[in-house]
């Protein structure tokens, strides 16, 4: 994914939210789980803004999560 690019992604029938650390691994923005909590410290994750670090925070239908290097994932 190139800097600047809205990717979306669907969340599956009958789901309200992804936690933010599968969301990663499923747009490939870390290529392990065990480095997910890595990039999340650095400050490299916001979702809809605001800085986030914490793996489990639940990402929901129109939240934006901005990834560092790797452009913005939009949930739908």
């Amino acid at each position: 994914m190139t800097m600047g690019t809205v990717r979306t992604v669907e969340l599956r029938p009958g789901e309200d939210s992804i936690r933010l650390g599968q969301l990663l691994k499923l747009v490939d923005a870390v290529p392990t789980g065990a480095q997910v909590k890595d990039v999340l410290v650095t400050g490299a994750v916001r979702v809809n803004g605001e800085p986030e670090d914490r793996r489990g925070r639940q990402v929901r239908r129109g939240d934006v999560v901005s990834i560092e290097g790797a452009g913005d994932v939009r949930v739908a």
